[in-house]
């Protein structure tokens, strides 16, 4: 393994951790990161060797406690320090002396408040020692392969009614990378993909980046088998020539997405004050991650959903769009969504609306149905309906990709159309996206099954034109490299039907 890869690693797959801080006060960070270690080695997941360090503890939820790194008699590779920004300089001194390979510094209190000098000493220890830091200011690591969270927030919470309730859930493996400056957001982005049952391979937050970098964190995921899609969280980027060289490896083999935030003048004031973020101009940052292949996320919904689309579906090889309906209105919508967008939605080929003709003389669709694109199967929709015209829709050359519009309401359309969209748009590779507007029972069943299938489903028009947007995008990148056959062909289903 590259001596840079491995050295990341570390922070993945170490064989011993030592959590400087844990404790037993339960209303702590260095309580809960321990407890979390301890937990998963309890479980068989953490397989590794587990030291507190703590010099006023005998032992730690059955661990013996040690009074400082340099006591611990075997071997340690990975530290996780939560004790007060001033002490933390003297770890790291001591932590090189004990040959530690790789450090998160959860402690806050450094540049990111104007300490800039004490930040500087910890990074002058690290590299004397040949130590790699993530954070400070941090939430650091979480991989539940092989049980390392250093998350210092609970996975639940007791509430006043006595009811225990999910607070920071743990995802599910999954094939989405999210790297973050903001533990904040980063945390909150978990919480959100938990709950839109999203799995994610790997989680990073690197706070101040006073050693590890966002580019440190790509180079290691472009080579990470489990990795598909990365999502990333920046405030400012530290090496903008390193940034983009980086980008350019990974992008051809893997999306990046990237919510960029301090674009104001008041917002980067507070991406300052927050990660000590440098600010630059907005405008750059949009024209380096076009070079880059990075598609940029204008919030955070479109963050996350085009996050899925491109770790569901193959990119788009073009940007005309067939759009399939049971409802009028919302197709009108997706129309006008797509054309804002830079898409197209172009009539079929006359042998396509010859085949659409064909299936209206026989009854197969309604003869009253619009079959020119967008097709609209009308509120008499039913299942084979929707199945037989996706069909013929992927069948068209003109056609790069399918919006499917999927209204659950309509009284002849049962679920069995989902099996049946999903196995018909495995025959191809052009990509899919739905949406089924609602928010009660029906609705949500419609999406989660979608979703389990590998077809991204989405709430709104816009959100599914915004997302096969994305694919579009990717996918013009991708040919004008010379990748897009190699990428495609490379590309498999990358979430198992549950």
């Amino acid at each position: 393994m590259e001596d840079a890869i491995q050295k990341i690693d570390g922070f993945f797959n170490p064989r011993s951790v030592a959590v400087v801080g844990a404790t037993k006060k339960i209303d702590k960070a260095g309580h809960v990161i321990f407890k979390n270690f301890a937990t998963n080695k309890e479980r068989g997941v953490f397989k590794g060797d587990l030291y507190p360090v703590n010099p006023n503890e005998d032992s730690i939820l059955g661990f013996k406690c040690y009074k400082s790194i340099s006591k611990i008699p075997g071997d340690v590779e990975l530290i996780v320090v939560i004790i007060p920004a001033k002490a933390v300089p003297a770890i790291m001194e001591e932590a090189a002396q004990k040959k530690v390979k790789t450090a998160i510094i959860i402690s806050s209190g450094f540049k990111e408040v104007g300490n800039k000098e004490l930040e500087d000493q910890v990074v002058a220890a690290a590299t004397k020692g040949g130590i790699r830091v993530l954070g400070p200011n941090c939430l650091g690591v979480y991989y539940s392969k092989t049980g390392i969270d250093t998350l210092f927030l609970p996975e639940t919470k007791v509430l006043t009614t006595g009811d225990d309730v999910v607070a920071t859930p743990r995802p599910m493996p999954g094939n989405i990378a999210m790297i973050t400056q903001s533990g904040a957001f980063g945390v909150a982005a978990l919480d959100y993909l938990t709950g839109r049952q999203m799995g994610v391979s790997k989680f990073v937050s690197f706070g101040n980046k006073c050693d590890v970098t966002e580019s440190d964190i790509l180079h290691y995921l472009l080579h990470d088998k489990e990795t598909k899609v990365i999502l990333v969280y920046l405030e400012d980027v530290k090496d903008g020539r390193e940034f983009l060289r980086v980008a350019k490896k990974v992008t051809v083999k893997k999306p990046i997405v990237i919510i960029k935030s301090g674009r104001s003048a008041a917002g980067a004031r507070a991406a300052a004050s927050h990660t000590g973020a440098i600010a630059g101009s907005d405008k750059i940052y949009d024209a380096a991650f076009e070079q880059g292949g990075i598609i940029r996320a204008r919030d955070m919904e479109e963050f996350f959903d085009i996050g899925k689309a491109l770790a569901m579906q193959p990119p788009a090889l073009g940007k005309n769009i067939g759009i399939l309906t049971d409802a009028g209105g919302p197709g009108v919508m997706t129309v006008d969504e797509c054309e804002s967008l830079g898409l197209t939605v172009e009539r079929f080929s006359e042998e396509t609306e010859k085949k659409f003709q064909d299936l209206k003389d026989k009854d197969i669709i309604l003869k009253i149905a619009a079959t020119s694109n967008p097709v609209d199967l009308t509120g008499s929709v039913t299942d084979d309906m929707f199945v037989i015209s996706a069909d013929l829709m992927f069948q068209d050359p003109k056609i790069k990709g399918i919006i499917l519009l999927g209204l659950h309401h309509m009284p002849g359309l049962r679920e069995k159309y989902i099996d049946g969209i999903v196995e018909t748009a495995a025959k191809y590779s052009k990509p899919i996206v739905m949406c089924d507007i609602g928010a009660t029972e029906m609705a949500l069943y419609t999406r989660s099954r979608f979703d389990r299938l590998c077809v991204p489903s989405f709430e709104s028009p816009e959100d599914a034109a915004r997302a096969m947007k994305a694919l579009v995008a990717y996918g013009e990148y991708l040919q004008k490299n010379g990748c897009s056959d190699e990428y495609i062909s490379a590309f498999k289903k990358v979430c198992t039907p549950k």
